[in-house]
Formats: structure tokens, C-alpha cells, sequence
């Protein structure tokens, strides 16, 4: 088809931005001319750029939850964002409009409409943001990272296509269609781990998460005890404690952060995690079977980012309020004790898995401008 000329719109954190950035580097190697919408105070400032795209910043306007000043100036603001939107529209010549959530969506799907641009959305998550919902009115198309997610495009289509992967974990993604023990003998290697050794993957997300971090050291003798080797990102300035309980044993790994997570997949036999929805249809994608523990915050946005996986049997669930020592003796050991066990789930958690999300929104974009 004739190339088009899409802006993509999304930011605040990196769950917004990586599917942005990672559907604009195909639309682009589809011939497509691409231009990226955020705001100034998200994490695309630095993202964005240093993937090589440019960044046209908007104003950031969240919508007031409660009486005050805020909600008194909204109506100004909005209207700004809404016009600093529209500028872009116009001067990039824009064919459709693909949001990702996020403060910058709302402008940039309000303007679209208004001149009756073709509008996409892509929705991360099981329980719906706010501007995708309000986007979802009047959207051409709607895709999906989660087949359950409560999200309908009113006049137009909705698909599930699951997330758009970054290019390291979608490349390791295809290795592992062919091989699922691709990647694991360099990974190791660069990790300073035992390829020949199970490998548990701890990570609470890219802020750590106390918590684990706390339950985890009291029980690490117990893990090395299975035959397993640890890697355990622990979050930025939380390792000290972890580092101190497992000095002794050679084969409990402890780091703060690992930009390169591709590397710590390809070792992982099991991965206790957070259940963001980037790490549940990473592991999802991969086939890696999974110890959720998800995030308490809102009203369960991580728990319902796992259930379609655990729907399948591709994971395990525990609340962090019951993540204890106990609940490790008495549910995480025996899944490091069941080789067969992690199989089988890591086979279900494939089955709801999609590798190529990001081609299937660059589709659906396509098919909303034919």
C-alpha cells in the first residue's frame, strides 16, 4: 500500500512507551513516516530519542479526580494540549492517529477526530486507562494485549494482537519458535551463570520490590537447596540486604538492574515477577512459566494482567500480602522440585503468548487506511 504518515502517541511510563517505540520501528521499516507525541516530564524524553526517533512534546494534562484548583483550569489546559496536538496533525500531514494511553493519547485522539482522521488505539492493559476509553468512542480499531481485557472500539473493530514486543525480546522470541533453549549458553555466559544449572529469575520490575527482595533472602538457602542457581535483580539501592543473606552461596547472583532482560529470560527455567502487563506477555511470548506476585495498587490491575495466563496454566498467582516465607516453602519449592510441572506450564503460558504484536498493530493501521 501507499506509505502513510501516522503519528504515534503515548508515554508516562515505560509500559506506554516500548510498545510505541516498538510498533514505530516497524511501521517504519514498512515504509511509513512515523511521528512521536509525549510529554515533557514521561520516560519518552529519554526513550525515545535514544531509539532514534524525535519527540514532539504536548502538554501534560491529567484529568482532575477531584473538586480544586486543578479541576478549574482543566478546561484551558485541555484546550492547549488539544491545539499543540492538532499543529502536529496538520503539519505532518497526518493519515491516522495510534494511541497508546497515556497523558499525550487524549489530545492527540480529540484532534484526530475532529478532523475526521482515522483513530487506533492500542490498550496494554487488562483494565482499561482512561484515555483509551474515551478514545474507544469514537476509534476505528481497537487492539488488544490481552484477549479479556473489558475494551471495545463503539463504531469501529477491536482485535487482540497482543503487545508489541521490543526487538531483543521478540528476536529471542523467534529463536525460541524453533529452539526453546535458544540463547541460554551467551546469555549465561555474559551473566556469569551456569548454563547447565536451573535458573530462577527474580525480579520485582524495574523499581525493584522490597518485599520479595526481604522474603527472598530468608529462604535463599532453601532455593540453592533445590538445584537452582538465583538471578535476582533487586531494583536500584535495594541490594544491599539480599547481597548481605546470600554472601555465602556462590550460586545466588544479586544484581540491582539489567537493561539487557533478554539475557535474563534466556537463562530462566522459572521467573518470580510483578505481573506488569510488559512482563506478563514478555514471559507470555517466550514460554516461560511464572510465579506472579503481583503489585497491590489500584484495584488489581496486575492481577487481572495475569489472568489470562493463569487461565491457561501457564503460572501461579500469590497476593503480596500472603507472599511469606511459608508461602514460598510451601508453593514456590515444589514448583523448582517439578521439572515436569514447569514444562507443562511453560508450554500453556506459550499458548496465550503472541510474538508478533507489534506487526499485527502495524496491520491493523494499515487496514483502518486502505
Amino acid at each position: 500500500m501507499a506509505a502513510l504518515t501516522i503519528v504515534l502517541a503515548g508515554g508516562g511510563s515505560a509500559g506506554h512507551v516500548n510498545p510505541m517505540l516498538a510498533t514505530a520501528h516497524i511501521l517504519r521499516e514498512r515504509g511509513h513516516k512515523v511521528h512521536l507525541v509525549g510529554t515533557a516530564e514521561g520516560l519518552e524524553v529519554d526513550l525515545v530519542p535514544s531509539s532514534g526517533f524525535d519527540l514532539t512534546t504536548i502538554e501534560r494534562v491529567p484529568f482532575p479526580r477531584r473538586p480544586g484548583k486543578a479541576l478549574m483550569t482543566f478546561p484551558s489546559r485541555y484546550a492547549k494540549a488539544v491545539t499543540q496536538a492538532g499543529r502536529l496533525l496538520d503539519e505532518s500531514g497526518a493519515d491516522v492517529a495510534l494511541g497508546f494511553g497515556g497523558f499525550a493519547s487524549t489530545p492527540v485522539y480529540t484532534s484526530a477526530h475532529k478532523r475526521g482522521l482515522p483513530v487506533v488505539i492500542h490498550e496494554q492493559n487488562a483494565k482499561p486507562g482512561l484515555a483509551n476509553k474515551y478514545g474507544a468512542r469514537f476509534a476505528q480499531a481497537v487492539g488488544l494485549t490481552f484477549a479479556s481485557t473489558p475494551l471495545r472500539a463503539k463504531v469501529g473493530r477491536t482485535e487482540h494482537v497482543g503487545l508489541p514486543l521490543r526487538a531483543p525480546i521478540y528476536n529471542l522470541a523467534c529463536r525460541r519458535l524453533e529452539d526453546p533453549h535458544a540463547g541460554r549458553e551467551e546469555a549465561s555466559a555474559r551473566l556469569g551463570l551456569d548454563p547447565s544449572l536451573p535458573t530462577l529469575l527474580v525480579t520485582g520490575g524495574s523499581l525493584g520490590a522490597a518485599h520479595l527482595n526481604s522474603v527472598l533472602g530468608t529462604v535463599a538457602c532453601e532455593i540453592v537447596d533445590c538445584g537452582f542457581q538465583v538471578l535476582h535483580l533487586t531494583g536500584r539501592g535495594k541490594s544491599a540486604s539480599i547481597a548481605a543473606a546470600t554472601s555465602d552461596l556462590s550460586t545466588y547472583h544479586v544484581r540491582e538492574y539489567l537493561v539487557e532482560m533478554e539475557d535474563a529470560y534466556a537463562t530462566a527455567d522459572l521467573v518470580l515477577a510483578r505481573a506488569g502487563a510488559g512482563s506478563v506477555a514478555e514471559l507470555s511470548a517466550l514460554g516461560l512459566p511464572a510465579f506472579f506476585v503481583p503489585l497491590a495498587i489500584g484495584n488489581g490491575e496486575q492481577e487481572l494482567n495475569a489472568a489470562d495466563v493463569l487461565a491457561a496454566g501457564g503460572g501461579h498467582l500469590v497476593r503480596d500480602k500472603d507472599f511469606t516465607v511459608a508461602t514460598v516453602r510451601r508453593e514456590l519449592l515444589p514448583l523448582l522440585s517439578s521439572p515436569h510441572t514447569r514444562e507443562e506450564m511453560g508450554k500453556a503460558a506459550k499458548s496465550v503468548g503472541c510474538v508478533d504484536g507489534a506487526f499485527k498493530l502495524a496491520r491493523l493501521v494499515e487496514e483502518v487506511c486502505a
